[in-house]
């Protein structure tokens, strides 16, 4: 927690520093997290997938089209937790000691700090869990993925709980939500709240209620070609996507759905995955409605968001961890793995919907999770807040990134971050704050936006954007102002600008490198 961690005198600059500005009551806060959701899975982003409690959200508050994740789980939530580039963090080993988080922040400006969900940013032998960094309290999955019946790492504060515990009609997407509200109608009315809700859906594997399932049934008859033109044409009626931006062409790991074997199997792979997230969204719903009996919905910020982009992977019948139990409660041998004729949904079943449905969740954006172009890291943020979002149904065009919570969330709270130095102390927070933002106006924005994990590397700088998809494979440059696809590289025309941000990469992640070492997470060594 953050008074280990840092000395006294620091704690009392900070309590000063966030006291309340004037009279202003802080704002209930709520962060809403989904998991390996693509750009166009929501309704109100285009999708056909029914999500009527976010789009309500959506209806009375601000869509960004221009927000960014980092490629895969951990990384962003290492950066919205901490507000700094995630390069300065660590998987297994956790948050860095040198980053202070969202729920360190606010509980000097006196909010209470309470999260339901996935963590997956170290363990508590490594006092590096949700407790240890500034949660009052905390259920749900230290590790980044599970059963949804059965889940693995599953803990309430930092007592296990064993799978023995669970009652027959456990479903982790109903337990997280339950619990959230249960925190919200426990929480002391006299005290500002703030609320991390991380939801396992849409994470492999493929895991829904018979019910839910059974409302999806024939909907993705027409495969994923049709959807994907389908999502397209919605996203440009909403004003998701520009009239004139262009649809990426399909992968080439992706056959046309006419070639697609197994129709029925892939079809049930779609069901099942957006069965996961209308579960998810009728949790909201509670969530919700919770709030409100709390009676400070008004003043309460609800920012949904989602940590990459849709997830690619085929799950492959060999692979193994400690997610994927041997057995099902019951006794019965798993079967993992993508195996046509196999439905998935139920419990011994361990599947995932593949490139050809991953490809519509990012619609219209290219590649996947795991990957810096635009599919793995451009995604949904949603703001609702009455009191201090003066839009209703708005969309803005705003570039911003996940560092940007943290920063926003202190300002409106009244707190600050701790000052620090690039050597000692705090971590410098590398958000934007997008209060301004709320309020119909601008910010100062980010000259230079940063990723770096996995199978991607970028710089983005105003229209531009450098971006590699693999160690060996050659820099991109495109033109997001009119290529936002990234379809035309240009990196051969304008060379001294594809150096320069190269150049300016590398020094950014040089330095970064120096903050830790190794390099966590990243695939290339430093100066490579």
């Amino acid at each position: 927690m953050l008074r280990n961690r840092f000395s006294p005198l620091l704690l009392a600059a900070l309590a000063l520093l966030s006291a309340p500005c004037g009279a202003e009551i802080p704002p209930d806060i709520v962060l809403v997290m989904t998991d390996d959701m693509g750009y166009s899975d929501l309704g109100c982003y285009g999708g056909e997938i029914e999500t009527p409690n976010i789009d309500r959200l959506a209806a009375g508050g601000l869509r960004f089209t221009n927000f960014y994740s980092e490629n895969m789980c951990w990384v962003s939530r290492a950066a919205m937790l901490t507000g700094v580039w995630h390069l300065t963090s660590f998987h297994r080993k956790g948050l860095n000691p040198r980053c202070v988080s969202i729920p360190e922040l606010l509980k000097t400006s006196g909010y209470s700090t309470l999260m339901s969900g996935k963590w997956h940013l170290g363990w508590p032998d490594q006092k590096s869990s949700p407790t240890d960094r500034g949660f009052d309290g905390f259920y749900g999955i230290i590790d980044g993925a599970s059963s949804f019946f059965a889940p693995a790492s599953l803990m309430r504060d930092r007592r296990p709980i064993k799978v023995g515990e669970l009652p027959a009609d456990y479903y982790i997407t109903d337990a997280i939500s339950d619990n959230a509200v249960r925190y919200i109608e426990k929480a002391d009315r006299k005290k500002p709240l703030f609320l991390y809700v991380a939801y396992t859906a849409a994470h492999w594997p493929l895991h829904a209620r018979p019910e839910d399932i059974a409302r999806y049934k024939g909907r993705y008859a027409m495969g994923w070609d049709e959807l994907r033109k389908k999502r397209y044409q919605r996203m440009k009626e909403l004003g998701i996507t520009s009239a004139d931006t262009p649809l990426s062409p399909r992968p080439p790991a992706v056959p046309a759905w006419e070639q697609a074997g197994h129709k029925a199997w892939q079809q049930r792979r779609m069901e099942v995955y957006a069965a996961q997230v209308t579960s998810m969204d009728a949790g909201i719903g509670r969530i919700v409605k919770a709030l409100e009996r709390r009676g400070k919905f008004g003043n309460t910020l609800i920012l949904y968001m989602t940590d990459n982009g849709g997830c690619l992977v085929e799950y492959g019948k060999t692979r193994k961890g400690p997610y994927l139990p041997e057995v099902s409660r019951d006794g019965r041998k798993m079967m993992p793995g993508n195996i046509p004729g196999l439905m998935p949904g139920p419990e011994i079943t361990y599947q995932s919907y593949g490139y050809g449905w991953a490809n519509v969740s990012n619609t219209p954006y290219r590649l996947f999770k795991q990957f810096d172009h635009e599919g793995g890291i451009r995604t949904p943020l949603i703001a609702h807040w009455p009191k201090g979002i003066s839009s209703r149904d708005g969309l803005t065009g705003e570039v911003a990134h996940l560092v940007d919570i943290l920063p926003t969330l202190v300002e409106i709270a009244g707190a600050r971050p701790a000052p620090g130095s690039e050597k000692t102390g705090p971590i410098p927070v590398n958000g934007r704050s997008l209060a301004g933002v709320f309020k119909g106006g601008k910010r100062q924005g980010h000259e230079f936006i940063y990723f770096s994990h996995n199978r991607g590397r970028a710089i983005r700088h105003g229209k531009w954007k450098l971006v590699q998809e693999k160690k060996k494979k050659r820099w991109e440059l495109y033109d997001l102002s009119r290529d936002p696809v990234e379809l035309r590289d240009l990196a051969g025309k304008h060379p001294e600008l594809a150096g320069m941000l190269k150049a300016r990469w590398t020094a950014w992640f040089d330095q970064q490198a120096n903050k830790s070492s190794p390099v966590p997470g990243g695939p290339w060594k430093k100066g490579n």
